[in-house]
């Protein structure tokens, strides 16, 4: 079946405002739901075929009246306020299943996380996404795919600048499990497969992880993004009693730099370990060598805009 039309939670963030870009070019009429219509998204607001629609009190089932698929990309790092694990990852994934059998949407993307397990996640956040992903692909009448990535960069990800500000603060960086080992994905790359996996029948009841061409630790990563800025910051790798320790502290703070749960995530290396969703789908993803560069020094020369505006259409 041709998808016409995509409604898209979460197309305000950073996987989102990717995904939504490329639908839209490629043709698609996409519905973007937010909760927040006042905060401007001008990079969504100026591509054609583009729909900005605050959610408001209307049901989700209305929203998604009309619409061939339905993208769901909402997720958290860490609990603030009313926002909970449960209540993002679980309790919304199954509002918006039950929306599209509802509005009879036949066709739905689910974002994930690599190593979510509802029964064996080593933190409530992936418990969590495990709960949410099981419980969407139980979902009777409905073609779900979930994907499963590992960290994910790009321009304006929460990872690489997150560390590019932290390593510009003083000489010496604490850095908390060290050893951590990711395959961070290229956030155009992760848009590319919910892209093409819309109208692949073969993703079907598929739980696809996503993964970059190489493994790192995390500390080979802050490295690297120490050496790309020409920063000469030393970065020191906490002993796992202290790094616990750190995360507790930071677990008080309002804005959770670092939580306990956190930390908890990562006790286990998030690399592919199941089926490979660029593989599946004839996808080269690119490498954090390739891309990154470009990314941080435009952001640092120029602000924080100047990055995403230089990459527009890569």
């Amino acid at each position: 079946m041709k998808v016409q039309t995509v409604c898209v939670l979460g197309g305000t963030g950073f996987v989102g405002r990717a995904l939504v870009s490329r639908l839209a070019n490629s043709g698609c009429k996409v519905r973007v739901l937010t909760r927040h219509p006042q905060r401007r998204c001008r990079e969504i607001e100026v591509v054609p075929n583009v729909s900005l629609l605050a959610i408001g009190d209307t049901p989700l089932a209305g929203h998604f009246k009309g619409c061939d698929a339905v993208i769901n990309l909402v997720g958290i790092l860490n609990e603030a306020g009313s926002q909970t694990f449960r209540g993002v990852h679980v309790e919304l994934a199954k509002r918006v299943a039950a929306a599209c059998v509802e509005a009879g949407v036949p066709r739905l993307l689910h974002m994930s996380a690599l190593n979510a397990d509802a029964v064996n996640g080593v933190s409530d956040y992936l418990k969590t996404k495990g709960e949410g992903e099981d419980a969407v692909h139980a979902t009777a009448g409905l073609k779900v795919t979930s994907f499963r990535p590992s960290v994910i960069f790009g321009c304006e990800d929460s990872f690489f600048n997150r560390f590019a500000g932290l390593l510009k603060l003083a000489p010496v960086l604490p850095l908390a499990c060290p050893e951590s080992r990711f395959q961070p994905v290229y956030v155009r790359d992760v848009a590319a497969a919910f892209a093409q996996a819309l109208e692949d029948d073969r993703t079907v009841g598929k739980r696809l992880e996503l993964g970059g061409p190489r493994i790192y630790t995390l500390k080979e990563l802050v490295e690297f993004t120490a050496r790309t800025l020409s920063l000469s910051t030393l970065v020191i790798g906490l002993p796992d009693s202290v790094a616990k320790l750190q995360a507790k502290l930071m677990d008080k703070l309002p804005t959770k730099p670092f939580s306990l749960d956190n930390y908890r995530s990562l006790q286990q290396d998030s690399i592919v370990g199941g089926e490979d969703g660029f593989a599946l789908l004839g996808i080269v993803p690119r490498s954090v060598e390739g891309v990154m560069p470009r990314e941080l020094r435009a952001r640092d020369h120029r602000g924080p805009y100047a990055a995403y505006r230089a990459s527009a259409g890569r």
